[in-house]
């Protein structure tokens, strides 16, 4: 089976089983996360292919991580992952990209994402649920944090941190490429990947 049908097969199977866990039916699970019930059905038959906004509204709807969708067992105590192992998540119209390598286990959750921005592209993320921290620490370049409507400029070597349950968004700035990762923290009980 090649990577791509397997990583199909292991959404379908935790988007089904965080859907039962959560006690919504596909119409339910589809209203809340503004999902039609056709590409529910596609997705929880390992067909089609998500998009990351479609990806994000599940998991926030559900209340687990993005990673607890796509990933498979936990492989051990220690996980090493190589960025380059994992696909990316959102892909800009200029070569920016961004990566979620993993989530932490645990009580409260961190995700660990990976981004690069090109100059002017940009990425509008809607509202998580209350109580979910971004942090993104710029490694180079420069970057404009879009929160609720207000730039927030931050450079290489800064590091920004709000709440993230209200619009904001990630753009490139600079004539450079920005490179910048990314933790979400996500509250307790909203499970882990291990």
């Amino acid at each position: 089976m090649d990577g791509t049908a397997a990583a199909l097969r292991t959404l379908a199977h935790n988007v089904r089983a965080a859907r039962t866990r959560a006690g919504l039916s596909l119409d339910e699970l589809g209203r809340r996360a503004q999902v039609s019930k056709g590409a529910l059905v596609g997705l929880e038959k390992a067909q089609g292919n998500p998009n990351f906004a479609t990806l994000i509204r599940l998991a926030d709807t559900l209340g687990v991580p993005v990673s607890a969708l796509l990933e498979g067992e936990p492989e051990g105590r220690v996980r090493v992952v190589s960025a380059d192992a994992v696909a990316p998540l959102w892909t800009g119209p200029h070569g920016g990209e961004s990566r979620l390598l993993l989530t932490t286990s645990g009580p409260a959750p961190v995700e660990v994402w990976r981004w690069r921005l090109e100059p002017g592209e940009e990425y509008p993320s809607h509202p998580h649920p209350a109580r979910v921290v971004e942090t993104v620490t710029v490694l180079t370049g420069r970057m404009v944090l879009v929160v609720d409507g207000t730039e927030h400029p931050v450079a290489a070597g800064q590091t920004a941190t709000f709440d993230a349950d209200t619009p904001h968004a990630y753009r490139g700035a600079g004539t450079g490429t920005c490179r910048l990762i990314m933790t979400v923290h996500l509250p307790p009980g909203a499970g882990g990947t291990g």
